[in-house]
């Protein structure tokens, strides 16, 4: 037993202080600002970027420059700016209350913040006050503590002296003095804390394919510069033709899909925050599409934190009404109620009594009463009150309905108005008791969960239970739920099992009760090793860690505000059913990412080809800084609207796989045609320029302007004027495929459906025109053709585009409903 002590003085709680013994709160935790903006801002491919860009603002190229940085630079300030909000809420993360506390020093209580308290001081416990340290009641105090924000387990916990007092707990009864053992960051409290600031955020699926699509793509794009850049320097180029071949093939990088990506995880977070779901981490838009199991906690969740009444039993002579009747009188005469009379309350009318004395209900005692004129009224557990019973209740009548995870009530009565509450001291005691009836209570379950289950088992997502409730009642509200919970697992078998031994436990199990944080961590892990994508959902400081194990984290509104901080995604109306609209709405963003990936890389990927089968002809550099930059129309544009079209299926399992299927081809096919159209244009100027035939003034004059060079007096003038009109004819050509590709991906009918079927969506094809015709007006704008280095409107890039174009949509046509790329390879189409 521990004796009273008399606290620190002063002088040794400075001391204390001074050593670094003081409760100070948790600091830290998460990445620095320094640290986010290094790997976002500077990252090896925007100093590439960065670089690319300073040369050609030197060089006085500044369109150039601002296509070749502005696009990185938005992508890392996005990045940035996402990292920087996650860690301000984190590193204000909090469990404890800044409430003053009373500590005894120098023989006397005082009042001071929680931060002064030191190792070693005596705190005065009172009703209300949350624990701040951990330590043990001392001697002459009884309380009870109120551990749900910890455990999860809703009755309070009696305190003897020399039981541990846990911080973030709140005494709700009782008086006493704790000894502060552990303080700051070696509490409870500031190791849950600790622990939910760390920075756990998992990349998703889509984020780890396209990142290495990306770095596959930077090595491709490196090996190829060397042999470029190292025919440029061989043939003698200028230094300014180097950097813009240079920002022309750090271009070929597709870093616009993760602008892309930021963009459709906003959008999708707003969609999904109409159906009650707020999106806090963006990129949990995405990974709640590919959850395939739910942890969830009971109360709050599963379960309003309400009772109901289910049923009551009148005993011996006594008849149903007068039961009700009296049971309605006492819960409507307590001076507290608690949930217990809340519920009884609410379903039973109540008689006016005229209240003696009252022993209000606490978890110590187990029971509660009332002395009126009609005599005294206890209500309580059966086991409690059974040794001042003057007759045995139905022990089988309680035992069932507990069974059933009900909550078992016995109310008894002592006639007369002289009956007492209480011994001559004044401390709670029981008469003589006759009983007069049972009631069972269940937890409320909320409106929506047993359609909610429905509709995520016919997603085919999982639902387990972990709760710190008694595991028969967390079982009993599972199987009302609508869940397969024949048995429930408490969280004490749990302790001694190995990894193999809890996933094996785990595949098999749905409902778990009595668990503690750590377990409903380690369920979480089990369940992660085994390869399923999973959301916890949760409203108390107990279920923080598992909201930070799961990829998916997901908290009530009405819970604690550390849950609320470190989840990805809250429920604004605690509603368990936001869910299945949330994950329908992600898969509608993810697959529309995925349409977007198959045009992006279709057209990186035949730029590229067309670069080295350009290149190695000894033609001129087929691009400009500004004409890549057409891609943002091309394929940025487009992609946005085909992201918000999407249909709602089963994200791609097959997702890089399909893509090397149709980029492939697709690349091929589409370089081979704009190889053709750039060497068809470039020769046909040259030799018109050169055969000693006469060419039409208006022509010179309009290639003099393009280029800024003259005919017959700079050298350059002939290569410059037939790059210039074959890039036209180049980028002319792959608009227009990029824009028809949209119809291979998702066409409307069968007569574009030689990829994937028809969608029977008139949407993208609308686009297609609308894009279509927005080029046609680009080409015929002089201050736009301009910008994007493209000459005006040409008959000899039209007169061989157009017809180019019906060839090649042919041709892909027949490779794509041939399968030849799949039969080339031996490859199988998956399932």
């Amino acid at each position: 037993m521990l004796a009273p002590a008399d606290g620190l003085t002063g002088a040794e709680a400075d001391a204390r202080r001074r050593r670094g013994e003081a409760n100070t709160a948790v600091q830290g935790g998460s990445r620095s600002y320094a640290e986010i903006l290094r790997t976002n801002v500077f990252s090896f491919f925007n100093l590439i970027l960065f670089a690319i860009g300073a040369a050609l603002l030197i060089l006085g190229r500044y369109s150039d420059a601002l296509i070749s940085v502005g696009l990185g630079l938005i992508n890392a300030v996005i990045s940035a700016a996402q990292e920087i909000r996650a860690k301000r809420k984190l590193d204000r993360l909090q469990l404890l209350e800044k409430t003053n506390v009373l500590v005894v020093r120098d023989g006397r209580e005082a009042e001071v913040a929680p931060a002064l308290v030191v190792r070693g001081d005596v705190l005065r416990v009172r009703p209300g006050d949350q624990i701040v340290v951990d330590g043990p009641l001392l001697d002459g105090g009884r309380l009870e503590a109120d551990e749900s924000l910890l455990t999860g387990e809703s009755d309070p916990v009696v305190k003897h002296p020399g039981d541990d007092l846990r911080s973030g707990s709140v005494c709700v009864a009782g008086d006493g003095h704790q000894l502060a053992r552990d303080v700051g960051a070696r509490s409870y409290a500031g190791r849950l804390t600790a622990e939910a600031r760390r920075d756990s955020t998992d990349r998703t699926p889509l984020q780890r394919s396209i990142d290495f699509i990306v770095r596959l793509v930077m090595a491709l794009t490196v090996l190829m510069s060397s042999a470029i850049l190292g025919q440029a320097f061989l043939e003698g180029f200028t230094l300014l033709r180097v950097v813009q071949i240079t920002a022309v093939l750090s271009g070929l990088v597709p870093y616009g899909l993760f602008f892309l990506i930021a963009l459709a995880y906003t959008a999708g977070a707003v969609r999904i925050a109409r159906h009650g779901a707020l999106v806090q981490q963006v990129n949990a838009v995405e990974s709640v599409s590919n959850v395939d199991v739910v942890c969830t906690d009971k109360t709050g969740t599963l379960t309003t934190g309400r009772l109901t009444v289910d049923a009551i039993v009148p005993l011996g002579a006594y008849e149903y009404a007068e039961v009700a009747a009296a049971l309605g009188s006492v819960a409507h005469h307590v001076s507290t109620p608690n949930l217990t009379a809340l519920a009884l309350a609410a379903a039973l009318p109540g008689e006016p009594w005229e209240v003696h004395d009252e022993v209000p209900f606490s978890s110590s005692l187990r029971w509660s009463g009332l002395a009126t004129e009609q005599g005294v009224w206890v209500l309580g557990a059966p086991d409690v009150l059974g040794p001042r019973l003057l007759r045995d209740p139905p022990a089988a009548e309680i035992s069932e309905r507990t069974g059933q995870g009900l909550r078992v009530l016995l109310l008894a009565h002592t006639p007369g108005r002289d009956a007492r509450l209480r011994d001559p001291s004044g401390r709670p005691d029981l008469p003589m008791l006759e009983p007069v009836g049972l009631v069972a209570l269940a937890d409320e379950l909320r409106d929506e969960v047993v359609r909610t289950v429905v509709r995520l088992r016919d997603e085919g997502v999982r639902v387990k239970v972990l709760s710190g409730d008694d595991p028969r009642t967390v079982a009993a509200i599972a199987v009302r739920a609508g869940l397969d919970a024949a048995t429930a697992v408490p969280g004490a078998d749990l302790d001694d099992l190995d990894d193999p031994a809890l996933d094996r436990l785990v595949a098999r199990t749905a409902v778990f009760g009595r668990v503690a944080p750590e377990h409903k961590e380690r369920i979480v892990a089990s369940l992660r090793r085994q390869g399923h994508y999973v959301a916890m959902i949760g409203d108390g400081v107990n279920d923080a860690r598992a909201l930070k194990q799961a990829q998916v984290g997901v908290a009530m509104r009405s819970g604690s505000a550390v849950t609320r901080d470190v989840a990805d995604i809250v429920l604004v109306d605690d509603s368990f059913a936001a869910l299945p609209p949330a994950q329908h709405e992600g898969r509608r963003i993810i697959n529309g990412i995925a349409i977007s990936l198959y045009v992006f890389l279709a057209r990186v990927a035949s730029q590229g080809l067309v670069i080295l089968a350009v290149t190695m002809l000894g033609l001129n550099f087929p691009y400009s800084p500004t004409q890549v930059g057409l891609t943002m129309f091309t394929v940025g544009l487009p992609t946005v609207f085909l992201t918000f079209w999407a249909q709602p299926t089963r994200p791609d399992p097959h997702l890089l796989r399909n893509l090397v299927r149709f980029v492939v081809p697709a690349a091929v096919v589409t370089a081979t045609f704009g190889t053709a159209i750039y060497t068809a244009l470039y020769e046909m100027l040259v030799r018109g320029l050169t055969s000693g035939r006469r060419t039409p003034a208006e022509v010179i004059d309009d290639f003099e302007q393009y280029t800024g060079l003259q005919y017959g007096v700079d050298a350059d003038f002939t290569t410059a004027s037939a790059t210039i009109l074959a890039q036209t004819g180049l980028s002319t050509f792959f608009c227009f495929a990029s824009f028809m590709l949209i119809l291979f991906l998702a066409p409307r009918s069968r007569f574009f459906a030689a990829w994937t079927k028809p969608t029977g969506d008139r949407r993208p094809s609308i686009l297609v025109l609308a894009l279509t015709v927005t080029f046609c007006a680009v080409v015929c704008v002089p201050a736009l053709w301009d910008y994007f280095g493209l000459v005006g409107p040409s008959r000899p890039v039209f007169t061989i585009v157009l017809p180019a174009l019906v060839l090649w949509y042919a041709t892909l046509t027949v490779v794509f409903r041939l399968r030849l790329f799949d039969r080339l390879l031996g490859l199988r189409p998956p399932r």
